[in-house]
């Protein structure tokens, strides 16, 4: 056994090397992002343009209400497939939903979508169901209501552009659009309930080890159903603002969302299996994608399936990297 200088020595190394990879897990994705960011203005003279940096955050707002519903899931252990096709549906609904008032339009989607997530949440809470299975089949059910509610998806439905609900997507708050503001205030009141509230600690509680969570009187299915419920109500809410940008509710949207939803999760520093992660790392990992798809637009010459190829590479090695990283926390 080892003491004296030694150990103590060989304790300062172990801590400085954990208190690195915490750094790095934090902000690792921060630190990408300005670098891409960086390398992007000077490589490509229209990245910094105000109608580019307009069309990514404005796109990137929907993504990341969706990621912000998605953060709270992950940290509990679980997961949400079905975010995608709600994402969809909460369109759909909301353009329908636009003739009757933007109350209609609003309430329609979160009252449909929310209440999906309430019932993925309450199957894999009470029943213990697998959270990708119970979801999976969450999706397809999603998808397949899209369908029926637009006849095979025959039936576009369009948003009166003179309407208030439309100015919820069209219009500029002090430059920018509406939907950004949005995200950013939900932002703030999701991050104030994760680390400052008792749901919040519920929610870590519940991810960090769900038995010894229970035995502390923390209320497991309750919580589990409440952030699934929560991930339907932020999809839901998603689509209604894309539909409002957009002016109509397109039945296509959604495919792929909740992979990458959950790659900005887990980019922003969020660990798969649960108890950690913050919904600012999450915003940073919804950025970060979005430059990167813009880097692979502006280049141009690339082929679809090749910008795909190296949009996945990327995510493959900061989800490696972020995994490494957890493991070795907790080995240290």
């Amino acid at each position: 056994m080892k003491d004296g200088p030694v150990a103590e020595e060989e304790t300062l190394g172990a801590s400085r090397s954990e208190r690195l990879s915490a750094l790095a897990q934090q902000h690792g994705a921060l630190m990408t992002l300005v670098v891409a960011v960086v390398v992007a203005s000077l490589c490509f003279d229209t990245f910094m343009t105000g109608d580019n940096l307009e069309n990514m955050a404005v796109s990137s707002a929907f993504l990341a209400v969706v990621a912000l519903g998605m953060t709270f899931v992950i940290i509990t252990g679980g997961i949400d497939l079905s975010v995608g096709s709600l994402f969809a549906l909460g369109g759909v609904l909301a353009a329908w939903g636009s003739r009757y008032g933007t109350a209609v339009a609003l309430l329609l989607p979160l009252a449909v979508c929310g209440l999906i997530g309430l019932v993925n949440g309450l199957l894999i809470a009470k029943s213990r169901l697998a959270p990708f299975i119970v979801t999976l089949a969450a999706m397809l059910g999603a998808r397949g209501l899209l369908l029926a509610v637009t006849d095979e998806g025959a039936n576009t439905y369009l948003v009166d552009k003179s309407t208030f609900f439309a100015s919820l997507g069209q219009d500029k708050l002090l430059g920018v659009g509406v939907p950004v503001w949005i995200t950013a205030v939900l932002f703030v009141v999701g991050g104030v309930a994760l680390r400052r509230s008792r749901f919040g600690q519920y929610v870590y509680a519940v991810g960090g080890n769900e038995d010894a969570a229970a035995l502390m009187g923390v209320p497991v299915a309750r919580t589990k159903a409440t952030v699934y419920a929560l991930s339907g109500l932020c999809s839901g809410l998603a689509g209604a603002l894309n539909a409002a940008w957009l002016v109509s509710g397109v039945t296509i949207l959604g495919n792929g969302m909740e992979l990458e939803a959950i790659s900005a999760v887990v980019i922003g520093g969020t660990l798969l299996s649960g108890g950690f992660g913050f919904l600012t790392g999450s915003l940073v990992g919804v950025l970060l994608l979005k430059v990167i798809q813009n880097i692979i637009n502006q280049i141009g010459s690339l082929d679809s399936a090749y910008q795909q190829v190296v949009s996945g590479a990327f995510l493959a090695v900061v989800v490696i990297a972020q995994t490494w990283l957890g493991r070795r926390r907790r080995v240290l």
